[in-house]
């Protein structure tokens, strides 16, 4: 039987062909968009060996007597300066101490004053980012130029200028990282805030009459602080580097603590004899820092696939 123009319901385009007996084929409603999710980023050998890294680091910070249980301030006058060897694994210091001992428990040393230094910048960075982001706007730009201001100078170097004005100390060391690593993410949250008070949930929010304090904190913060936890690890990493820096220079906690960069700033006079006093300690700095940013990196990625 063959259909003509006529014989076809309304709204049909063009006249079809129907046999006798033929299923009926349902039309298929192209009108619905069509969603494609990014693949779902799985983390490759690098990102394994780089949070397996970070495992055992916190289980050093938190217990190093499981990994180290030896004191890493027993100093043996008879094994000055011995390498590396079966009872010593990273070799002895100019003390006698041993270095691998005193480099796993100067973990929880530079994680404590990173995970702090972070904190503070973090802490800071929200509050005026969120502050320059609901602000007028010679508000705003006072803030924004602040942030300029400080991101103008080198992290390390203001971080040494605070440390020369306050004395050198943990706390100082925190203080001071905190305030020069801040200013990224206050610009961040700033960015975020300035977006999401224009979002329709906000305007409608304000037309009801929800008062101010309840806004920020129901409908702008939760909204603003999604990208600062894949900031913080990326931070932390830059934080335990410039706490070892700052320590080498005398900044920081100081001797006979087990601190990395301490450590480091011990064993600088002895590296044409005992290489391993020194260049262990700065090898897992570096591999903190490695790690952190190969963790931190991926989930920025997989962060940004989700925002897509």
């Amino acid at each position: 039987m063959t259909v003509t123009l006529g014989d076809l319901p309304a709204g049909t385009g063009r006249p079809t062909t129907a046999h006798a007996g033929a299923p009926a084929v349902p039309e298929t409603d192209t009108s619905a968009p069509v969603v494609v999710r990014p693949p779902r980023r799985r983390p490759g050998p690098g990102v394994l060996a780089a949070g397996a890294y970070l495992v055992l680091l916190v289980l050093a910070a938190v217990q190093p007597g499981l990994l180290a249980p030896g004191d890493p301030l027993a100093a043996d006058p008879l094994t000055v300066l011995s390498p590396p060897g079966a009872a010593h694994w990273f070799g002895t210091d100019h003390l006698g101490r041993d270095v691998f001992t005193r480099v796993v428990h100067g973990a929880g040393h530079s994680l404590v004053i990173g995970v702090a230094a972070t904190a503070v910048a973090v802490t800071a960075g929200v509050l005026l980012g969120l502050a320059a982001g609901l602000a007028h706007r010679f508000a705003d730009e006072a803030l924004s130029r602040s942030f300029d201001a400080l991101s103008a100078f080198p992290m390390l170097l203001l971080a040494l200028l605070f440390v020369a004005v306050a004395g050198p100390g943990t706390t100082s060391l925190i203080v001071a990282i905190g305030i020069a690593t801040l200013p990224h993410h206050a610009r961040v949250v700033r960015a975020q805030t300035l977006l999401v008070r224009q979002a329709g949930y906000v305007e409608q929010a304000v037309t009801f009459g929800l008062s101010r304090p309840r806004l920020v904190l129901r409908h702008v913060l939760p909204n603003v602080v999604g990208p600062v936890p894949v900031l913080a690890v990326i931070g932390l990493g830059e934080a335990v580097l410039a706490a070892a820096g700052l320590s080498f220079l005398g900044m920081g906690p100081q001797p006979p603590s087990p601190e990395w960069g301490a450590m480091l700033s011990e064993g600088r006079n002895y590296l044409q004899v005992a290489w391993w006093s020194s260049i262990l300690p700065g090898v897992a700095v570096t591999l903190t820092v490695v790690a952190l940013t190969v963790v931190g990196r991926h989930w920025q990625a997989r962060f940004d696939g989700r925002q897509r």
